[in-house]
């Protein structure tokens, strides 16, 4: 038996309980930089380079990890059963498309594919991921995931190749189709569309979320990432995703957010990839501009980000409507 996991938290936990198997980790962060409907290695090249400017995250070890198991994930039908392990949030629903899809791709033989996904545990509020859950907990999660079929594989695939397209009409389309056969895509990505450039104030709602959070009163950077990861759970954001984006809020000329009592504005590090905890986060003037919807943000200082396969940059024609969940062209 092969478990895939979506973590190393979950994968070291899991090596040490009562659990047989082999277990592959998966490492990557789908739901940040730019995918494409193919990742060969000029596509993983591209991400690299993105993910290594962003997060500071290195280009090289990032290839050399993305070859090593993808060539893993090719010997999954040496494995007569092979159990993935996923939640619910865009993090997770992004991985688990995109195994789906590399999946539906390979000769399996017998293999019989399995999934585990949850969205809750008894006991545990808020429910973040499976990387909560104790050697124990996990314990008893053994046996109760279910079989993948060709229905699983089919919407992987679709879900993949519509989060991988550059037509945001594609990424609309995710919500708007039947994605029971896997409970938790749904949600995740109306999630993944709230991200976009709102038309309130060109805001996508992790800004919009940390921005009044500050406003009321979080000033400390390790807590405004706890307090807009608690809010924004379905989005499974970690620390460094969490740091790219409240540098983006942070720069200078059009910061909405100031920080006082650091130096200067930390570089994108895997170490420490929030300011230091004795510096402290102010909104700006524009900030309050921003979110009382006098200033929309995105139509001055402009965008130059990836959402899935899809790349927002310089002046767009259109922004999202989160209440009505639709485009609103301009």
């Amino acid at each position: 038996m092969l478990h895939i996991v979506n973590g190393d938290s979950v994968g070291n936990k899991l090596r040490k309980s009562r659990i047989n198997g082999d277990i592959l980790v998966w490492r990557e962060i789908y739901s940040f930089g730019p995918v494409f409907p193919e990742m060969d290695d000029p596509e993983l090249l591209m991400r690299a380079q993105h993910l290594e400017r962003t997060l500071g995250i290195p280009a090289e070890e990032f290839m050399a990890g993305s070859r090593q198991q993808e060539e893993q994930l090719r010997g999954v039908h040496q494995h007569d059963d092979v159990v993935l392990w996923f939640e619910h949030d865009l993090f997770d629903q992004a991985m688990l498309g995109y195994l789906l899809h590399q999946l539906s791709k390979q000769p399996l033989g017998q293999t019989r594919l399995h999934l585990l996904c949850i969205g809750e545990f008894p006991g545990i509020e808020p429910f973040h991921g499976l990387g909560q859950l104790s050697v124990e907990q996990l314990e008893t999660l053994e046996g109760t995931w279910r079989r993948i079929g060709e229905e699983e594989l089919a919407l992987g695939t679709a879900i993949w190749r519509a989060y991988a397209s550059q037509d945001i009409n594609d990424h609309i389309a995710i919500v708007q189709k039947d994605t029971s056969a896997l409970p938790y895509a749904h949600a995740a990505f109306t999630r993944h569309l709230d991200r976009f450039p709102s038309a309130y104030n060109g805001l996508g709602i992790m800004e919009q979320t940390a921005l009044e959070l500050v406003r009321d009163g979080v000033t400390s950077p390790i807590e405004l990432f706890r307090q807009t990861g608690d809010q924004l759970h379905e989005l499974g954001m970690g620390d460094v995703e969490f740091g790219y984006w409240l540098r983006r809020m942070l720069r200078q000329p059009h910061a909405l957010l100031e920080l006082q009592g650091a130096a200067s504005l930390p570089e994108p590090s895997l170490e420490a990839p929030l300011p230091s905890s004795q510096s402290s986060i102010v909104i700006t003037e524009l900030g309050h501009k921003v979110l009382a919807g006098e200033q929309n943000w995105v139509a001055f200082a402009g965008i130059d980000e990836w959402y899935g396969g899809l790349h927002l940059q310089g002046p767009i024609d259109w922004r999202w409507d989160r209440s009505k969940g639709q485009l609103r062209m301009l």
